[in-house]
């Protein structure tokens, strides 16, 4: 693999199998993560709940907390850190016990703690980057640019040209940089008919900065000013979810603007399916964080509605300004609310453009087939480590 990246095409055959290790901080998996989980042959084990993981499979802890809890409270960062060795050498043996091939280590700054790990074991690695890891301020400075990770990992997924380009700039090898999105249950995510559609807006993620829930009210409280049957229902939950809701309040708003909390895919895909479009406001954080590629994007593309968002990060590789949606710059709200104008008093041209995202989805984003593309760097980890 040569060049400033290496883009994986789609395999000719059946791949083979591998006795694959996922680790993941979070205690329970990310949509996209747990696609790799579930569709990735062979996921023999996987490692939870921690930057480092402290969780295997099947829940066990691996190092009990009460343990490294009186290490900490005992001596300070000094035993913290042999607490984290004591970790690093079970999860080194149960790479072992497993038989296991290759780690993925989802997010930059789990996979450079596992390295010790991966390295005991004699397993290679491959670093799957998603959002702040990449384009973080305080992760490249704790991690030194992620120079040590740069040299042990087989290769560096990432799921945004921008974020390739980030690593690029730390000094990440160009020929182990891998561009590799996620992808879409288009099975799933479908049947969408904007242009049959009432006015009501559909947004997805968490209520976090770089996803500027607010912005996104803001705009919407614009546009009520036109269309004041239009509705918008912002899915999911946290820190900015209470300041949301008091905005909402505050606009005197609150019957025209849904802030249900987190929902499961089959209610995120039938609120697409009945709406005219995605609304996005994705914006770079002061502290650098910024997104990958919104999977709310993709999956409203993949449902047919059209995307309404920033011009940010992984949404100028998958939505094409009036083809596929209408796209403003970050913190323009006044841009964002005229472009929901559109939308709503334009029905057929939000059919048109939904019919087109849909079928740039199916074309590029479809899941099985970026999953099979994330086996096959899987693969070529394993046979060429280092």
């Amino acid at each position: 693999m040569n060049g400033i990246s290496s883009d994986i095409g789609s395999s000719g055959g059946k791949l083979p199998s591998l006795r694959i290790a996922v680790a993941s901080p979070a205690p329970t998996a990310e949509t996209f993560i747990q696609a790799h989980i579930d569709r990735l042959s062979t996921v023999e084990l996987v490692l939870s709940d921690g930057e480092l993981p402290t969780r295997s499979s099947d829940g066990s802890v691996l190092v009990k907390d009460g343990i490294a809890r009186g290490l900490d409270l005992a001596m300070g960062t000094i035993l913290k850190r042999n607490g984290q060795g004591l970790i690093a050498r079970r999860i080194a043996k149960l790479l072992k016990e497993h038989r296991i091939d290759v780690v993925l280590a989802e997010y930059g700054n789990t996979a450079e703690v596992m390295i010790d790990a991966c390295a005991t074991a004699g397993v290679p690695m491959v670093a799957h980057f998603h959002g702040i890891d990449a384009h973080g301020i305080e992760y490249h400075s704790r991690f030194n640019g992620y120079d040590r990770l740069f040299k042990y990992a087989s290769r560096l997924v990432v799921v945004s040209r921008a974020m390739e380009q980030r690593l690029l700039a730390l000094g990440a090898p160009p020929e182990k940089v891998i561009f590799n999105c996620y992808g879409v249950d288009v099975d799933l995510f479908k049947g969408g008919d904007p242009a049959n559609a009432p006015p009501h807006f559909a947004g997805v993620g968490r209520f976090v900065e770089k996803k500027a829930p607010h912005l996104t009210i803001l705009a919407f409280h614009k546009l009520l000013q036109k269309v004041p049957d239009a509705r918008l229902t912002l899915i999911g939950n946290g820190r900015l979810w209470e300041a949301c809701h008091q905005m909402i309040k505050s606009l005197d708003i609150v019957d025209r603007v849904d802030l249900p909390g987190p929902k499961d895919p089959l209610f995120i895909a039938d609120l697409m399916r009945g709406s005219r479009a995605l609304v996005q406001h994705s914006v770079v954080t002061f502290n650098g964080d910024s997104e990958g590629t919104p999977l709310a994007v993709l999956e409203a593309m993949a449902t047919g509605i059209p995307v309404i968002a920033t011009r940010h990060a992984g949404i100028l590789d998958a939505v094409e300004h009036e083809v596929h949606g209408l796209l403003c710059d970050p913190f323009n709200v006044d841009e964002m609310a005229a472009h929901m104008h559109r939308s709503a008093s334009n029905a057929s041209e939000a059919g048109s453009m939904g019919a087109s995202g849909r079928a740039r989805v199916q074309a590029h984003y479809e899941v099985g087939m970026q999953v099979s593309r994330l086996q096959q760097v899987l693969i070529d980890a394993a046979g060429h480590a280092g």
